[in-house]
């Protein structure tokens, strides 16, 4: 399976700029996906995720794997550890199960998150960082 590089006219941008590489709806990767610049998975991945850049997990997007990045956001189904450099975005509706370890974590309301979070200063452990386990589970109103 060939990853494709996304249309010019690909509405979805990150902070960082657009996205460069676009794993579509209906598609599926297995192995070890390393990259530069911004990617989005709309579709199954498995294995194992490298990069310095960005991760966009689609809505209705599918990865079981061990995520180790710059920055992600997520809002389709994850299973597996995740380490983010800067940041972990988690949006409705999204479901991770694993371990978060990020500077800087968002959760939005409705989300299902299951694991436990360590939140280390500039992607580094320091002795004042926090571990907690929970399961957190919120639901629109």
């Amino acid at each position: 399976m060939a990853l494709t590089p996304a249309q010019s006219n690909n509405s979805a941008t990150v902070s960082s700029g657009e996205v460069t590489t676009l794993l579509g709806r209906g598609s599926e990767f297995e192995g070890k996906l390393s990259f530069e610049g911004t990617v989005r998975v709309d579709g199954k991945l498995s294995g194992e995720i490298f990069t310095d850049d960005v991760l966009i997990i689609g809505e209705g997007a599918e990865v079981n794997a061990e995520i180790s990045v710059g920055a992600i956001i997520i809002e389709g189904t994850v299973h597996g550890n995740i380490h983010a450099k800067r940041s972990v975005e988690i949006h409705t509706p999204a479901r991770v199960r694993g371990n978060i370890s990020t500077p800087s974590l968002a959760i939005d309301k409705g989300v299902m998150f299951d694991g436990q979070c360590q939140m280390e200063q500039n992607g580094a452990s320091s002795g004042k960082s926090r571990s907690s386990s929970s399961v957190v589970e919120a639901s629109a109103d």
